[in-house]
């Protein structure tokens, strides 16, 4: 504790402080001292900022510039650089007769794919791309029916190959005759029918031919037998019964016995019986027969032919033709190699033609249209147009909560070959323009607008004054599209112009 110590009579007290009222007293004097160091500070001033202030101007407005300019609203997104609908292209060799080597004709990668042209060739026969979306299952020959056949037709068709009827599911004679015209655009042979085909065809065909001839000769027959007597034995029967008619009149008018006028009579019947079975046709049931059935062996004869020729005619193996999506197709990568057998997949490859798909959000995506224009920009700075091709609705994944987002696909047009490639695999912005103004039009900063006491659009525009260098006046504005940071402004006064100034803040 502290001691006060007490001085004799006629002597000053002398007060000593000790131990907590030392340190209180202490702490009060640095205190002390810090407030009237601060105090002192706020008035003490440099000569060079009180020269600053001497030559500072007064705090004014900021002004802008009225500009003439094309304002635009715009959707912005990143986007993907790629090709379309990469798939794995595998060769059905299950119907070759023997080992399925590839021979020749191995792609590279970035060569592309053609609709008629050669995939690849195994065992020295081609593999021709065609464009469909179901694969080659089976092969198609004369005879049969189904959606593989309008699919091929189809191909065919958009070849420019008459394939007959492309309505027809059936793989007829004029089918045929497309796919052998197609191995032959492709600059091979096409496809032989099987060995005993052509053999089979030959017989039929005299088969036939035979036939054709025993039914001419059964109805030579039928004729013959169906003619009555000739002319000559007729007109000998005829004379006949008028011999028979004179001697029994003769023997009537002798008045000759009763049975020599009878036997007179017996043989002027027989003659008349005579002439009219040499008048009658003859019996032709036998011949008849004979026809019918050289009829039926005719027909058969036919059939067995047409069934020849169609096995004889033009078939597409399954092993010969791949049917892809879309053509034509740019060629990624290839596993297949010359020399070797095709095993699983022999190459990967993707659309021909470049797109960008980017992300959207809903809002966005009510804005974006198929058929906008757009623009994007690339690694190297380059800004390159692209047109909006579709606007479709993202799935989302398993497992993610159901957020509304859209997919943007664009088309960049055509491209050099090696920035296409440069382009490929590339993350870029795109810029789509939704709202324009039509050309260019007065613009002030956003910042520059302020609303009236009735609600109406004001900008505070700088005027001449003769006793104020820095006159404003507040001036009502009509407001159009704002974008970018300005809005279009149409005013009466037409002290509103380009390069007029504006207030955007103090």
């Amino acid at each position: 504790m502290g001691e006060t110590d007490v001085a004799p009579p006629g002597r000053r007290a002398r007060i000593v402080l000790r131990g907590p009222r030392l340190v209180v007293a202490l702490a009060a004097v640095a205190l002390l001292s810090l407030i009237a160091g601060v105090g002192a500070a706020r008035f003490v001033v440099s000569p060079a900022e009180l020269a600053a202030r001497a030559t500072a101007p007064e705090a004014g407005p900021i002004f802008a510039p009225v500009e003439e300019r094309v304002i635009e609203n715009r959707v912005t997104a990143r986007a993907d650089v790629g090709f379309a609908d990469a798939v794995d292209v595998t060769i059905d060799t299950s119907g070759l007769g023997g080992p399925a080597v590839v021979t020749g004709h191995v792609p590279e990668a970035g060569a592309q794919l053609t609709a008629g042209g050669v995939a690849l060739e195994v065992a020295g026969r081609p593999v021709l791309a065609l464009p469909g979306a179901l694969p080659a299952y089976r092969t198609l020959r004369a005879g049969l029916s189904g959606p593989d056949v309008l699919q091929l037709k189809a191909a065919l068709a958009g070849l420019g190959i008459d394939a007959g009827d492309t309505t027809s599911s059936d793989y007829d004679a004029a089918t045929s005759a497309g796919v052998s015209e197609l191995y032959r655009r492709a600059g091979y042979a096409p496809p032989s029918p099987a060995p005993d085909a052509a053999a089979t065809l030959r017989a039929a065909r005299s088969a036939e031919r035979a036939a054709e001839s025993a039914v001419v000769e059964a109805r030579a027959a039928l004729g013959r037998a169906a003619a009555p007597a000739p002319a000559a034995a007729q007109l000998e029967a005829e004379n006949a019964v008028r011999e028979a008619q004179r001697t029994l009149d003769e023997a009537v008018a002798d008045a000759e016995p009763t049975g020599v006028i009878e036997r007179h009579r017996d043989e002027l019947a027989l003659a008349i019986a005579r002439r009219d079975a040499a008048a009658a046709p003859g019996d032709t049931s036998a011949a008849s027969a004979a026809v019918d059935v050289a009829l039926a062996q005719l027909d058969q004869a036919q059939r067995d032919r047409v069934d020849a020729e169609t096995d004889a005619l033009t078939a597409l193996p399954a092993a010969e033709v791949v049917f892809l999506p879309t053509l034509p197709r740019r060629v990624d990568s290839v596993r297949a190699e010359r020399g070797s057998p095709v095993s699983g997949s022999t190459m990967s490859v993707s659309g021909a033609v470049l797109h960008l798909v980017g992300t959207l959000t809903e809002q966005d995506a009510a804005l974006v249209k198929p058929g906008m224009a757009a623009t994007y920009s690339a690694a190297d700075g380059t800004t390159r147009p692209a047109t909006v091709t579709s606007v479709t609705a993202k799935a989302p994944a398993a497992g993610e909560k159901a957020v509304k987002a859209f997919t943007m696909t664009l088309d960049p047009g055509e491209l050099e070959p090696d920035v296409a490639e440069r382009l490929r695999g590339a993350n870029v912005r795109v810029d789509v323009p939704v709202e324009a103004t039509a050309g260019a039009v007065l613009a002030v900063p956003v910042a520059a607008l302020s609303a009236g006491p009735g609600g109406e659009s004001r900008v505070e525009l700088e005027v001449e004054h003769p006793d104020a260098p820095l006159a404003t006046e507040l001036v009502t504005v009509t407001t159009g599209l704002s974008a970018g940071g300005y809005a279009e402004v149409r005013s009466t006064d037409d002290r509103l112009v380009a390069g007029a100034r504006v207030v955007v803040g103090r």
